[in-house]
């Protein structure tokens, strides 16, 4: 077969890349040569490809559900918001530019046809090409210049697959409205909807899907029941309010047993997916926080990745966080812009413009950032296991004291580097935690059989499952072969 598809959403964090890697395992297992797409993507979250190119995390784990090592084209651009108003934007893996909205839209022409281009040479190499699409397709105020939602389907006759997510309510008036928004043209590439996250007995909601299928004149090609637990790498901080982290183990917390540790969340957190490791493990309760008070009783402090590293830090002052790190005993782990807000100065000509700044002081190094961004897969060891993990940063840390970590450094009971996904590697995750709950004065008894590597494989077969059991697989093979159905319904207004 040959053919592709476009998973769009009625709204941010309606299931798009849950559904898209779903989509990928289950053609993946079925003998299909299959890759992700996404032709633009918005997230803090980001993960560095073999050849040193940087794309969206998600798109690296539905590679993941595909078999494949991800490339630049499975994301050929990225913007990283800065600001409320200005991002930067990652064209094929490389940092070009910091925009804003306008400066960006002067660009889009050019960007979309970035965007095609690698959307093609997949098409070229692959049988079926799933791509994601970004927000949702009805915000009218952006057609003009969409690259991943309706221009890309426009552009290479893609049908589309609305994901609504019942769970918010509303899932009916969603997905009719996303269609009616859409113009004519647009319209006829809108071929059926598919129902997320939903709870209860399906024979109650039949006659709705019934009724969207009588009013839209598309079908509904599933119906994708909630499952508690499943989640994966995320683009960005909404997640967070709720997906769950942390194994609760039976009496463990009632005990006081359980090994707390506390994330910070400050305004520009990114790659905060370093914790789920950390989380998958039995005995470990992780959580976010963006107050002194929730993070008073962590016995693991983690400041992780930053975008915008110079004024989170502000912000850690602002809140009083940063005195509560400064007169901590307990165990501190920075990563990345959380390691550089340990150091003792920063200087920051780059992202914020601000010059030298002081740090936390904790650690003995110094900053100063770089223009060209530092991207690459970098592997070491620590507490004698092999580690292996990826840094994306332009801030360059040399220090002149201390015990080595990684690529960074410690002193007594503060750690700090800027490696991404060092946590992911097993034996170096259990060695770092012992030593966390020595230091803690806690114990932790580490699952010698756990392996974060399988989870995530075993969690990428639980999406396709969920794909091969709730979803009319014929007919959605049928659709990505033969492409959007011919003829199919108007609905008013229908954008002009």
């Amino acid at each position: 077969m040959k053919g592709g598809l476009l998973v769009a959403g009625t709204t941010s964090d309606a299931g798009k890349s849950v559904v898209t890697a779903g989509i990928c395992r289950w053609l993946a297992r079925e003998g299909v040569r299959v890759a992700p797409f996404k032709a633009q993507n918005m997230s803090l979250n980001s993960y560095v490809t073999a050849d040193g190119a940087e794309i969206g995390r998600a798109q690296a784990v539905q590679a993941a559900a595909c078999g494949l090592e991800p490339t630049a084209d499975m994301n050929p651009i990225l913007l990283k918001p800065g600001s409320d108003r200005r991002s930067q934007v990652v064209v094929r893996g490389r940092p070009v530019a910091d925009v804003d909205a306008m400066e960006y839209g002067a660009r889009r022409d050019e960007l979309r046809a970035v965007a095609v281009e690698s959307y093609r040479r997949l098409a070229a190499e692959f049988d079926v090409v799933v791509c994601e699409g970004a927000g949702s397709p009805a915000e009218i105020n952006l057609r003009a210049g969409d690259i991943a939602n309706m221009g890309l389907a426009r552009a290479a006759g893609l049908p589309v697959v609305v994901v609504g997510d019942i769970d918010r309510g509303g899932v009916f008036a969603h997905l009719y409205g996303t269609v009616a928004l859409l113009d004519a043209a647009d319209q006829a590439h809108v071929s059926g909807f598919i129902v997320n996250k939903f709870r209860g007995a399906r024979e109650l909601l039949a006659p709705g899907l019934d009724m969207i299928e009588g009013l839209t004149g598309r079908r509904v090609y599933g119906v994708l029941p909630w499952l508690d637990g499943l989640w994966m790498d995320v683009e960005d901080s909404l997640s967070l309010d709720t997906r769950p982290l942390g194994t609760r183990p039976r009496g463990a917390e009632a005990a006081g047993g359980a090994l707390r540790v506390t994330v910070v969340r400050y305004p520009r957190i990114s790659n905060f997916t370093d914790v789920d490791a950390l989380a998958a493990e039995p005995g470990v309760v992780v959580t976010f926080a963006t107050s002194p008070d929730g993070c008073a009783d962590a016995d693991l402090l983690v400041l992780p990745g930053s975008r915008a590293t110079v004024s989170d830090l502000a912000w850690l002052r602002e809140t009083g966080i940063a005195d509560l790190v400064t007169r901590r005993t307990g165990p501190v782990l920075g990563i990345c812009g959380g390691y550089q807000m340990l150091a003792r100065t920063i200087t920051d000509q780059v992202e914020s413009g601000a010059g030298r700044v002081a740090g936390l002081g904790l650690l003995p190094a110094d900053v100063v950032f770089a223009a060209e961004k530092t991207l690459g897969r970098p592997s070491g060891e620590a507490y004698g296991h092999p580690v292996e993990a990826y840094e994306i940063h332009h801030g360059i840390v040399t220090r002149d004291a201390g015990e080595g970590f990684l690529d960074g450094c410690r002193i007594g009971n503060v750690w700090g580097t800027t490696w991404h996904g060092a946590l992911e590697n097993d034996g170096f995750r259990r060695a770092f935690l012992a030593e966390v709950a020595r230091a803690a004065g806690r114990e932790f008894h580490a699952d010698p059989g756990l392996s974060f590597a399988a989870l995530r494989e075993a969690r990428l077969d639980a999406l396709g499952d969920l794909v091969e059991r709730n979803v009319d697989t014929g007919a959605l093979l049928a659709l990505i072969e033969a492409g959007p159905p011919p003829g199919l319904r108007v609905l008013p207004p229908g954008a002009a």
